[in-house]
């Protein structure tokens, strides 16, 4: 059995009911130019009962897919 992934990110967008928008970056290198690049992602999460805002800097997971473009759960806010 597969361990999930989990993620760290900033949210970026709460205006949905029971769903947040997380941004993840991470650094990577130009497989030519061996700089380091920044490359961002969105990632759509479902929450329940928990209170977080634009900004927060949450954990995310993955888990079964819940709606078309939902397939996170938020699991725990790091910091703000």
């Amino acid at each position: 059995m597969k361990k999930q992934k989990e993620f760290t990110g900033t949210v970026i967008s709460t205006k949905m009911k029971d769903t947040i928008v997380v941004e993840i970056e991470r650094m990577t290198r130009h497989p030519l130019y061996r700089k380091a690049v920044k490359s961002t992602k969105h990632f759509v999460a479902h929450i329940t009962g928990a209170t977080v805002e634009v900004g927060d800097y949450v954990k995310i997971a993955e888990s079964k897919p819940i709606s078309k473009t939902k397939h996170f759960v938020f699991v725990s806010k790091v910091s703000k």
